[in-house]
């Protein structure tokens, strides 16, 4: 956010605005002519020994002398969304983690504990949704008991970037010395254009339940019976009466979950494959791998397109996925699909 050159600066911030959203411009006189000036946008996370500590959307954080101060000021607490179907963190994190669950999990206040056997960190982290109940050291001495009786180490997982995330927390962890290990980016976009994608001119092949085919294809590491639980979340639940194949909930009940394979000229080897989590009106897509030797033919596009159409008949609208900030050609794919960046999220390794 720029400060106009027509008006008067002033620091309209102080240590009582920690926890808000802040604008502020400092000056570096030692640097080059017209390069002085330079404004950082974000929450406010802590103003101690004369230095404001400001975390940005990305989860930065950057350090700033109070005596570098020429202007500051408190901004909502969230830009207006340009594009893409409103949601709030909140919202957009249990759906997140609806669609990627363990095998264990247990309450400690409004954190949710979440283990299995260290497949993913996303299902082997504490997801901070409000008050552990209990004061911030006891909480994570908790958690690291928790984990430590499995063999697991702890992480947290934290979000910046949007209205209700947890830059305090994320500045609280890094004080105790706790690690970002990963960063990555939970995006959102219309359901309805990816549905409208052209027909595949090949089949897409849509399967309840990840086959020896599909999981070649899939490169994560740790592949086992765990991962296939946390793949598959209702297949291994309660059992009960499933929907028709064509629709519906998903075995056990809660969200729908469908695997996409592009066969490939090798049975056993698909050209592609993707995965999709229906959830109310949320789609999540995950898992979208395609043959290195088969890259820039559309496959991706194709899988999603196809898993597009079965959430749309279930009656989702919205869709999400995650992407890691350093993967320029899935970003570069899902920005041309209408996708853009609702929130960051972090992996917090314990000391």
């Amino acid at each position: 956010m720029d400060f106009s050159s027509h008006i008067r600066l002033e620091v309209r911030v102080t240590p009582a605005d920690v926890g808000k959203r802040v604008s502020v411009r400092q000056l570096d006189e030692d640097a080059p002519k017209g390069e002085r000036f330079t404004d950082t946008v974000g929450v406010l996370t802590s103003w101690d020994d004369d230095v404001l500590l400001i975390t940005r959307r990305s989860g930065e954080r950057v350090r700033i002398p109070e005596a570098s101060l020429v202007a500051g000021k408190v901004v909502p607490s969230a830009p207006a969304r340009r594009r893409g179907p409103s949601a709030s963190y909140e919202e957009l994190a249990r759906v997140a983690a609806r669609g990627w669950q363990p095998v264990e999990r247990e309450r400690l206040g409004d954190w949710e504990l979440r283990a299995a056997a260290g497949f993913t960190r996303r299902a082997n982290s504490v997801l901070p949704l409000g008050d552990p109940g209990l004061p911030l050291d006891e909480a994570l001495a908790f958690v690291r008991d928790w984990y430590a009786a499995r063999g697991l180490p702890a992480y947290v997982q934290t979000a910046t970037g949007a209205e209700g995330t947890q830059e305090l927390l994320c500045a609280e962890l890094e004080g105790r010395g706790w690690t970002r290990e990963v960063s990555a980016e939970l995006w959102t976009g219309a359901l309805a254009p990816l549905g409208d994608l052209p027909d595949p001119p090949r089949p897409v092949l849509l399967s309840r339940t990840a086959d020896e085919a599909w999981l070649s294809r899939y490169q994560r590491k740790g592949m086992s019976e765990v991962a296939l639980k946390v793949l598959s979340p209702r297949s291994w639940g309660s059992p009960r009466s499933s929907e028709a194949e064509s629709g519906g909930e998903a075995e056990g009940g809660g969200p729908s979950v469908w695997f996409a394979t592009v066969p490939g000229t090798d049975p056993a080897s698909p050209a592609a494959i993707g995965r999709c989590v229906v959830d109310g009106r949320w789609a999540g897509f995950a898992a979208l791998e395609v043959d290195p030797s088969l890259r820039r033919q559309g496959l991706a596009t194709m899988v999603m397109g196809a898993l597009a159409r079965q959430a749309l008949s279930e009656g989702a609208s919205a869709a999400w996925l995650q992407v890691e900030t350093d993967n320029e050609g899935a970003r570069a794919l899902y920005g041309g699909m209408g996708f853009a960046a609702h929130h960051a999220y972090h992996h917090y390794r314990e000391p």
